[in-house]
């Protein structure tokens, strides 16, 4: 079964940036309660996707630079990778069928 892979500052080119496949990774913190709201669906995404997309989660507090390098103000954001390059995002959480039109638009594009 698919997981969420956690990036970190450190694994960020391997796992994000060189991916083969598109890459949504939500940042997020511990103490950021919309976090955790979405944090089901965005692990469930992971799990729907397995193959298609991979989820990564990045601990804004953890890897700083990264989050200050892609303009994240605010969380939870979910920024959405293809070939290196963003092309998509969505800030704040959002209801889960919302997440799945946003994967199925960037995966279609």
């Amino acid at each position: 079964m698919a997981e969420p892979i956690e990036v970190t500052e450190q694994n960020w080119d391997s796992e994000v940036l060189k991916s083969d496949v598109v890459v949504m990774v939500d940042f997020w913190a511990e103490w950021c309660g919309p976090c955790k709201m979405i944090a089901p669906s965005v692990h469930d995404m992971a799990v729907e996707y397995d193959g298609k997309l991979t989820v990564g989660k990045l601990d804004v507090d953890s890897s700083p630079s990264v989050a200050m390098q892609y303009g994240v103000r605010s969380i939870p954001a979910l920024i959405f990778f293809k070939g290196g390059q963003p092309v998509d995002q969505i800030i704040g959480a959002v209801p889960k069928g919302a997440l799945k039109k946003k994967i199925d638009a960037v995966l279609g594009s």
